[in-house]
């Protein structure tokens, strides 16, 4: 058998992460599009509680990421070896940092965040409306465009490595 023919998959808890991590990132975006359209307090409340959701199944995937045996590497040269160890860090630092950020801009706001009816993360700072928008910004005008562009990124090399190179790293997460 050939040997482009031959990846090693990540393990499945990796691959669930993997794919549920970009399922929450869309349903949190999707409320967001929905909410900017209407305005509904439940929307931006169910964008706040997914948030949190991503905050936590990313400190869990990073654990995950920490404990479980990482496939041989796929054969590349150097270059796009840093690439992808860099753009898969900024992911995950991304997707830590933008939770905190988006629940600091909630609770210096002066609004607890509700998660789903079941309780609420309460506002445990004195709320501070310079503190709110400095979070904003890095919310919504720093992090999300990085975001953005490291998801692309991310896609694209995949993309590039099923269709240009046929070399089936994409089967490593199916």
């Amino acid at each position: 058998m050939d040997k482009v023919m031959q990846v090693q998959k990540w393990p499945i808890s990796s691959r669930i992460f993997h794919w549920i991590s970009a399922i929450l990132l869309l349903i949190t975006w999707i409320l967001m599009v929905i909410y900017q359209n209407n305005e509904q307090d439940l929307y931006i409340n169910l964008h706040k509680a997914f948030g949190l959701i991503v905050l936590c199944w990313m400190i869990a995937r990073g654990f995950n990421r920490l404990l479980i045996k990482v496939p041989t590497a796929v054969v590349m040269p150097d270059w796009q070896k840093k690439i992808s160890k860099l753009t898969h860090f900024a992911l995950y630092a991304l997707l830590i940092a933008m939770p905190i950020a988006g629940l600091l801009m909630s609770v210096y706001g002066g609004h607890p965040v509700d998660m789903f009816g079941l309780f609420e993360v309460p506002v445990f700072v004195d709320p501070n409306r310079s503190s709110a928008r400095f979070y904003e910004n890095i919310h919504t005008n720093v992090i999300w465009p990085m975001i953005i562009a490291f998801t692309l990124l991310h896609i694209g090399a995949a993309l590039y490595h099923q269709f240009i190179l046929k070399d089936k790293l994409i089967n490593r997460m199916k």
